[in-house]
């Protein structure tokens, strides 16, 4: 028989087996484990169909070869829409889109953006997808720890991690395609991994990975989801995608602390104007979407039509209010202007933003009326300078008549209301000295920036 004290030290013995194996679990379940399980299912792999044909001059033949390609894509909203990279996608014949659960479906080209090379991807589902969860670029570390997953040579959801090697790189692929301000990344990119996901290790996107640097090794760039995310907001506007008007003019604010919509103006006669909403309002929610960019907003009203009506809770001053905007019809041919209040400033100091912005920054600027001056840019639009007083911030940074501001700080200047709204805040205030502008400029291929000096101009 077993004595007592023989079947307690048994006891104590199993409960340390237990135990030891309990602690060594917890270890294994590290922080990039649980990241990729936080965010796998927002992933798809993309595999594609396309036809070549021979570009032999010799024997040339019009029969083309099938082609199969493969790409990754990110879950931006449940009903089935993905964002990957626009090359994922170029000329090809069809798409199938497998999800982490191993379901196949067929997806279709919505929208896409060739110079910045993002498409948006749909597929049809009866079920709710799991839309991959967002953080910010804009607070990215040298060295931080990264992670891709992705369709690496059709090895479907293949993870592989490193670290942030480096920041702002400019790298040029080809005579037609060159990218600005990516990150550079060891985690290992392979052909396929292209439209996935750069995940921090909160498991939350903060890039899109879509280069690699051929014949080197562990050399990867991701476009910064902070600027991806500008230019899928644009190419989900339901303006073009579902010819319906919201008329609201509103800029990301996005840093480590906060990520938030900030309304910046109301179309003429639009939906948002006669929803009450007004410059300085934080959108905090549509409907069921809870909005941290224009991109949740725009995925709230996207797939809607005209005369849908939603429940918009704001805040303005500090309190959280609701409204409800109805969708109006979207007329392209329809003039629209940017409400922008008069400012007061005393009894009998009153000011447009106009004369503000003329003698703070020191320029004169109409909306632009080319939209292809910013195509293929991260930039949604911007303003045209038309003058520029001597002497002024403006003057002295470098600016010239015909640039096209498109941001000022952390901001895009897509109107008068946007560049005023800019030079009011407190943080621009408190280090006025250095503040930085983005600009278009004719005949120069890509984006320039400087620096303005608004401590002589600027004040409250």
């Amino acid at each position: 028989m077993i004595s007592t004290r023989a079947k307690r030290l048994t006891a104590v013995l199993f409960l340390v087996v237990l135990a030891c194996r309990a602690d060594a679990s917890s270890r294994r379940e590290t922080p990039l484990v649980k990241a990729v399980q936080h965010a796998k299912t927002g992933v798809v792999n993309i595999h594609s169909e396309k036809t070549s044909y021979s570009t032999d001059t010799v024997f040339p033949s019009t029969k083309g070869r099938k082609v199969n390609g493969m790409g990754t894509g990110i879950v931006i909203d449940e009903r089935g829409y993905i964002v990957t990279n626009y090359h994922v996608v170029e000329g090809v014949d069809s798409l199938r889109v497998t999800l982490v659960d191993g379901s196949n479906y067929d997806a279709r080209t919505l929208s896409y953006d060739k110079k910045s090379d993002l498409a948006i991807i749909k597929i049809e589902t009866s079920k709710k997808l799991s839309v991959m969860e967002f953080g910010t670029s804009s607070d990215l570390m040298l060295g931080e720890s990264v992670i891709a997953v992705g369709n690496a040579f059709g090895y479907e959801h293949t993870v592989t991690s490193g670290i942030v090697s480096a920041l702002s790189r400019d790298v040029e692929v080809n005579e037609s395609q060159s990218y600005y301000n990516l990150i550079q990344t060891d985690a290992s990119i392979n052909p396929g991994n292209s439209g996935g996901p750069l995940l921090n290790l909160d498991g939350k996107v903060v890039g899109i990975n879509v280069a690699i640097r051929a014949g080197a090794q562990r050399i990867g760039f991701a476009i910064p989801i902070d600027d991806a995310r500008q230019v899928i907001a644009r190419l989900i506007n339901v303006s073009q995608m579902d010819k319906t008007r919201h008329g609201l003019v509103s800029q990301d604010v996005k840093n480590a602390e906060e990520q938030k919509l900030i309304v910046t103006g109301v179309e003429d006669d639009s939906p948002a104007g006669k929803a009450g909403l007004t410059s300085g309002d934080v959108i905090l929610k549509v409907g069921d979407v809870a909005v941290a960019d224009r991109v949740d907003f725009e995925r709230a009203l996207l797939g809607h039509k005209v005369g849908d009506k939603f429940e918009v809770s704001y805040l303005r001053e500090g309190e959280t209010k609701t409204t409800e905007l109805s969708l109006s019809a979207y007329d392209p041919k329809q003039v629209v202007h940017v409400n922008a209040p008069t400012i007061v400033r005393g009894n009998n100091d009153v000011e447009t933003p106009a004369e503000r912005i003329w003698q703070t920054v020191g320029i004169r600027i109409v909306p632009l009326d080319d939209p292809t001056v910013t195509q293929g840019t991260i930039y949604e639009g911007g303003v045209r300078i038309t003058s520029i007083r001597p002497g002024s911030p403006a003057a002295l940074g470098g600016m010239q008549t015909g640039d096209v501001l498109v941001g000022l700080h952390r901001w895009a200047t897509m109107s008068e209301d946007n560049l005023l709204y800019i030079i009011e805040q407190e943080e621009v205030a408190q280090a006025p000295q250095a503040v930085t502008f983005y600009l278009l400029r004719q005949r120069v291929p890509r984006p320039l920036n400087g620096k303005l000096n608004l401590s002589t101009t600027l004040r409250k």
